[in-house]
């Protein structure tokens, strides 16, 4: 495993498109899970800045984080989709280093909430809480403490109600 203690992070560009599908495809455990980040990565879902990359000094990338919109209730809100490391980089900070750009990059461009289906050991870590004490739900049978949710602004309360995630998703 290759440690390493600083990662370059930066929103992805078009020239980036066959490495992170690179990334996709080593880090999901199938197809069909690359191309649904993918999907997210087109017009329908994308937003500009909020795909970012982290590699090392050199320029090779090594991650992918990517943040769609959705929406709680009918308020807008974000969506953290399936973030991709590189097995051989897995567990050095690289998934970390582009979440946490990608949440600041959404915070700089005004966005105030942000959601994530994902493993709750995780992303407690990244300031995310158990989404339903929140009164927000999701239209999907899952455990209760894989639903996450974050304000990007201390000042705000998480709003209520059913997340609706955008098209690629398929919910």
């Amino acid at each position: 495993m290759t440690m390493r203690t600083e990662w370059v992070t930066r929103a992805e560009t078009g020239a980036d498109v066959p490495a992170v599908r690179e990334i996709e495809l080593a880090a999901f455990d199938t197809p069909l899970e690359a191309d649904l980040v993918d999907a997210l990565r087109t017009d329908a879902a994308w937003i500009d800045g909020l795909s970012v990359v982290a590699g090392g000094r050199d320029g090779r990338l090594v991650g992918h984080a990517l943040l769609t919109r959705c929406h709680i209730g009918d308020t807008p809100a974000l969506c953290l989709g399936p973030v991709a490391v590189l097995p051989a980089h897995q567990k050095t900070g690289a998934g970390a280093a582009a979440i946490r750009a990608a949440l600041e990059a959404a915070k700089d461009q005004g966005e105030r909430f942000v959601t994530v289906l994902g493993h709750p050991a995780y992303y407690p870590r990244f300031g995310f809480t158990r989404a339903s004490a929140h009164g927000i739900t999701i239209a999907l049978d899952v455990p209760d403490e894989a639903l996450m949710a974050l304000s990007l602004d201390p000042d705000q309360p998480l709003p209520s109600g059913t997340i609706r995630y955008a098209p690629p998703f398929g919910i």
